[in-house]
């Protein structure tokens, strides 16, 4: 028998709870740690939609990179911002969110973000092991790696600032990244690759003259998710592991 549990401290071997950073709540969230585990639908967020999917699958667990709870509970009811906490616990379907440890961890986000452009890896871009750094064997033309970038995240559009240098030396870091900015240069970086990015950001970009890339947070960091699922199938062969199907990137382009 595969329990939340099971499910939990496989995850932990992955990315260790107490690496989260300090803002964080990343972790076993709600559920009983005892139940039984047959079924896990994987998500990058927990929203109403794929707790609803969920249910329908007969899901005992959802497991997401995004955590469920992050401000602290002040109420617990149908009105109140835990309110998808007490449709889980009501429907007896478990949570588990590895969040920003599983950013830094070795085979986590950023390292799968900085796979999906081809980079070999060589550092990381924070201090605290934030972001990953790369190198390709020549260089390529910022348009062609536009092209390349958009391909890879399979996203709908890019916002960047093009500082006309090649790529040949990529900082990745997938969700906001916008305040590393200058560790990416400092790290000899001529480009750069996150989401969120905020104007005044953009023209930090122009002033030190680094290729800055906003892929979006979806984007940048649900590539993660499917491969989370096949090493969690990997490791519990008798229980069946979905990536959702409804949950997706809400933000579009005209």
């Amino acid at each position: 028998m595969t329990t939340v549990s099971d499910i939990y401290n496989n995850l932990c071997e992955l990315a260790p709870i107490e690496s989260q950073l300090d803002f964080d709540n990343a972790g076993f969230l709600v559920g009983r740690s005892d139940r039984e585990v047959k079924k896990v639908l994987l998500s990058l967020d927990i929203t109403d939609e794929v707790i609803s999917e969920a249910e329908m699958l007969g899901a005992e667990l959802i497991v997401s990179h995004h955590p469920l709870i992050f401000t602290p509970l002040r109420a617990l009811t149908d009105s109140s911002y835990g309110s998808k906490a007490l449709k889980m616990a009501e429907k007896n379907i478990a949570a588990i969110c590895m969040h920003t440890n599983l950013d830094i961890a070795k085979g986590g986000v950023n390292d799968i973000l900085l796979s999906l452009m081809g980079a070999e890896g060589t550092d990381c871009v924070d201090e605290d092991g934030c972001g990953r750094i790369g190198e390709f064997d020549s260089d390529i033309a910022f348009k062609d790696f536009l092209i390349l970038c958009k391909a890879a995240l399979n996203a709908k559009g890019l916002r960047y600032y093009d500082a006309g240098k090649p790529v040949k030396r990529i900082a990745v870091m997938g969700g906001s990244g916008g305040d590393s900015i200058d560790s990416a240069f400092n790290k000899g970086c001529d480009t750069y690759l996150t989401a969120d990015i905020k104007y005044h950001q953009f023209l930090r970009a122009q002033e030190l003259g680094i290729n800055l890339i906003d892929g979006d947070h979806f984007y940048t960091e649900n590539p993660v998710i499917p491969v989370l699922a096949d090493r969690l199938s990997s490791a519990f062969p008798q229980v069946e592991f979905i990536v959702s199907k409804l949950h997706h990137a809400i933000i579009d382009f005209v």
